[in-house]
């Protein structure tokens, strides 16, 4: 019992990915709805959003595109709604989630469902490092160990 509170208070790691990514890769978005505002230099996409960098799929129902001061890129991406991750044959949901291009990262929070395979992992947030191909869970870890032939 011990050992299970002191997992659950730390995290878990895990595999995530077919392979690492690079995140310099272009950043591809495709919605049925665009907004843009020049003056806080964001953009927001709505209704079927699927961003795709390389072999990662981001799908929301909304995503907010920051851009970096001097427009030389993109700074970050905050995914609402329905959120899906898939890289490879992994994929994750969850309610939200925010992509830190430059730090390679991906937070994703509230109710986390990642699916590898036969196994099943839930959280209340998962950290993605696509530069690595890991991923770290952590906040009410349960999981679904399959044994044998099951």
């Amino acid at each position: 019992m011990v050992m299970a509170n002191v997992a659950a208070s730390q995290g878990a790691n895990v595999a995530f990915g077919a392979l690492q990514q690079s995140t310099d890769l272009p950043v591809e978005v495709t919605a049925d709805n665009l907004s843009v505002d020049q003056e806080t230099g964001t953009a927001v996409f709505t209704d079927n959003v699927v961003i795709a960098q390389g072999e990662m799929r981001l799908s929301a129902a909304k995503v907010l595109v920051v851009y970096k001061t001097a427009a030389e890129g993109i700074e970050r991406l905050e995914a609402t709604g329905g959120v899906t991750l898939v890289s490879g044959e992994d994929a994750a949901e969850s309610e939200a989630a925010n992509y830190d291009i430059d730090n390679g990262s991906i937070v994703m929070t509230g109710n986390v469902l990642l699916v590898q395979g036969p196994s099943i992992l839930s959280a209340d947030q998962m950290t993605v490092q696509l530069r690595e191909g890991t991923a770290r869970m952590s906040g009410n870890i349960r999981t679904v160990l399959q044994t044998g032939d099951n």
